[in-house]
């Protein structure tokens, strides 16, 4: 699947600071569906189905929980991300609550999806059946300390799955097979600026080789295989590249560090040599996922 062209220009005031319904809605209109490649390729993997039960951590503005559900998954997500969860909501059910749907509702998803704030997430059904798929699709391994609050979660939500359960971990791709870690340096480089420097979680830092199976290991997981997707980047035009990119929280350090009009200059700049001729922007890129097993 190949991420469609979002135009999206920047706003009239770049030095203002974005809202966090603004970044909620660059996320789910412009960057999310970058990801689109990553979860059909888990998904046709995991033969996700009719059958499957999965519990999405990080769930997000829910794009990934409803192509699970188009795939007939019954499917519970959880993020802490507010903002999010209700653009979630609308996506899934415009018309009722998650948890008010009734059962013979005519609308599928209606009968297969609920939505968690937060917290330590429910089994998958009313009868308390456990789930057989937890999925994480929020890539981790380009940010200091992306993966801290990953593990307690992982602790918690296996023992609402099956035994033998499969848990598919997602991450960045090597540095040198994605193009956007060449303008994620920018983030890098701008926090520094701070005096002393920062040094917080959501500073960016180059992906290790090993950064899902080090998750896993503190979770108690068992790796049980692993794969590569393409996941390119595109979009209409650098200024809806920006928002996208900063959407992400990738850049949050560097915001603070200096301001967002300068950040957003900066990462502008740096998206220059993959800028084509019509003005598009298109970036390669490579992510991982690793299955486990509980």
């Amino acid at each position: 699947m190949t991420p469609t062209l979002v135009r999206n220009q920047l706003g009239a005031d770049a030095s203002a600071p974005a809202d966090a319904g603004t970044r909620a809605r660059d996320w789910a209109e412009i960057q999310e569906r970058m990801l689109a490649p990553l979860y059909e390729a888990v998904y046709d993997r995991m033969e996700v189905g009719a059958a499957t039960r999965m519990l999405s951590l990080g769930c997000g503005s829910g794009l990934a929980m409803l192509v699970a559900a188009a795939r007939g998954a019954h499917v519970t997500g959880v993020d802490s991300d507010r903002e999010r969860l209700a653009l979630a909501r609308t996506r899934l059910l415009p018309d009722v609550g998650w948890d008010d749907a009734p059962a013979h509702s005519p609308h599928p998803a209606r009968r297969r999806a609920r939505l968690l704030q937060d917290g330590d997430p429910a089994p998958a059904g009313a009868d308390g059946s456990p789930y057989n798929l937890i999925t994480v699709f929020e890539p981790i391994g380009c940010a200091a300390g992306d993966s801290e609050g990953l593990v307690p979660a992982l602790r918690s939500a296996v023992p609402l799955a099956v035994r033998g359960a499969t848990v598919v971990l997602t991450g960045w791709g090597p540095p040198e097979r994605c193009a956007t870690a060449a303008v994620l340096q920018v983030a890098a480089r701008l926090a520094d600026t701070a005096r002393p420097p920062r040094t917080e979680p959501g500073r960016w830092r180059p992906t290790l080789r090993d950064d899902l199976e080090d998750v896993a290991a503190r979770a108690g997981l068992k790796p049980d295989g692993s794969g590569r997707v393409s996941c390119p980047f595109g979009y209409a035009d650098v200024g809806s590249a920006v928002r996208g990119l900063l959407s992400t929280g990738l850049f949050d350090a560097a915001v603070r560090a200096t301001d967002r009009s300068q950040v957003e200059k900066e990462v502008a700049e740096a998206l220059h040599p993959y800028q084509r001729e019509d003005g598009t922007v298109w970036m390669p890129n490579v992510f991982r996922y690793l299955v486990c097993v509980t």
